[in-house]
C-alpha cells in the first residue's frame, strides 16, 4: 500500500440500508434506486469532506448487478451484504474507513474493527 493509499479515506456506503433511509418508491425498482445512489455518490463523493476519498457501494440482491464508474468502486455482496462490507473493512488494514450505514448491528460490527460510521444522511444530501 502506496503512502497515499494509506491516508486517503475508504468510505464504503450500505447501499441497501442507504437506500431504504427514505421512503421515495425505492422498492419498485431495487437496482435503479441503487443506480441512483451510485452516480449521485460519483458526482457528489462524500460533502464536507475536503481530503480524498475511495468510495466503495457495497450491493446485494437485486442490486447486484449495479457496475462501477469512475470514482464509486461497487462490490456485489455474493450472500449478506452486512458481511460482505465487514470483510471489506477488514481487508482495509492501516487505513482510515468511515461506514455509511444506520444499521445498529452493523454499526457495532465496524467499529470493532475501527471503522468510523456516519449516518445516511451524510450521502442523501
Amino acid at each position: 500500500m502506496s503512502d497515499q493509499d494509506a491516508r486517503t479515506l475508504l468510505v464504503i456506503v450500505d447501499a441497501a440500508n442507504v437506500v431504504g433511509s427514505v421512503p421515495d418508491g425505492w422498492w419498485r425498482d431495487r437496482h435503479g434506486a441503487a443506480q441512483r445512489l451510485r452516480d449521485r455518490l460519483a458526482v457528489h463523493g462524500l460533502p464536507g469532506y475536503d481530503g480524498p476519498v475511495e468510495i466503495v457501494l457495497v450491493v446485494e440482491g437485486a442490486a447486484r448487478g449495479v457496475e462501477s464508474v469512475p470514482g464509486v468502486r461497487v462490490e456485489p455482496a455474493p450472500g449478506s451484504g452486512d458481511d460482505h462490507l465487514v470483510e471489506v473493512v477488514a481487508g482495509a488494514v492501516g487505513r482510515p474507513c468511515l461506514v455509511v450505514t444506520a444499521d445498529r448491528e452493523l454499526r457495532r460490527r465496524v467499529t470493532e474493527l475501527g471503522a468510523e460510521v456516519t449516518g445516511p444522511r451524510a450521502v442523501r444530501g
